[in-house]
């Protein structure tokens, strides 16, 4: 099997969360599965300093930032057949709001990447799982927008320690048309009918041990629907 993970950059404010990233690879790489990492060849929104949150003044290409994480095995987006994928793993990182959506500045009336929208719209249409970790889940809603599919989404729980506010997230996420399902560090959602897995992972106040747990559960269900 091979699972496409979808990284926006490198780090968690300015690209893709890099624990969640490659724990995913951990997993899949456990569950006797290969992965496959994608990324698309255009600059960041912005590039943040990791010390100090502040805003640096300079430019950087997404592609060229995942290589660091993918050890220099990223292919570009536009060159991936969802053909050859048998699943999608979205991991989070404020990338995904600030890189391949624009929901960290517009919520739920933002856009998405067209190659984005397009990746995951073929592999929902051919029936391939589609994992999303953390943040990512916008982006599933985003690409999925106006369509007849309406899929169930997590991005955590108000019932437990969280540094975002979940309820406007999961607000956001019904004004696309998804339908929300609350769940904890411990816990995945998994849309069977649309063959959708999606984890809290870093929306949740949580140790390095809890998320590789998160992710681990989330992948094994997601390979478990192929």
């Amino acid at each position: 099997m091979k699972i496409g993970i979808l990284l926006s950059g490198s780090g968690v404010y300015d690209g893709s969360e890099i624990q969640e990233a490659v724990l995913a690879m951990l997993a899949i790489k456990e569950a006797g599965a290969d992965y496959q990492c994608i990324a698309l060849d255009k600059n960041q929104h912005h590039v943040i300093n990791h010390l100090t949150g502040e805003e640096m003044n300079e430019t950087r290409n997404m592609k060229v930032e995942s290589a660091r994480i993918a050890r220099g095995d990223v292919a570009n987006i536009q060159d991936m057949n969802p053909a050859v994928l048998d699943a999608l793993v979205l991991p989070g990182g404020f990338g995904a709001a600030k890189n391949l959506s624009s929901w960290a500045f517009d919520g739920a009336a933002g856009t998405i990447a067209p190659e984005v929208k397009l990746l995951i719209v073929n592999m929902v249409n051919a029936g391939k799982p589609v994992c999303g970790l953390c943040v990512s889940p916008v982006l599933i809603a985003k690409a999925l927008e106006g369509s007849a599919i309406h899929p169930t989404l997590t991005m955590g729980s108000s019932k437990g320690k969280s540094p975002y506010v979940i309820p406007d997230f999961h607000a956001g996420l019904k004004d696309t048309g998804a339908l929300i399902a609350e769940k904890m560090i411990g816990e995945v959602f998994v849309d069977e009918k649309n063959k959708i897995v999606t984890a809290p992972c870093y929306m949740m106040d949580a140790n390095i041990l809890e998320i590789r747990n998160n992710i681990k559960k989330a992948i094994e269900a997601t390979l478990a629907l192929i």
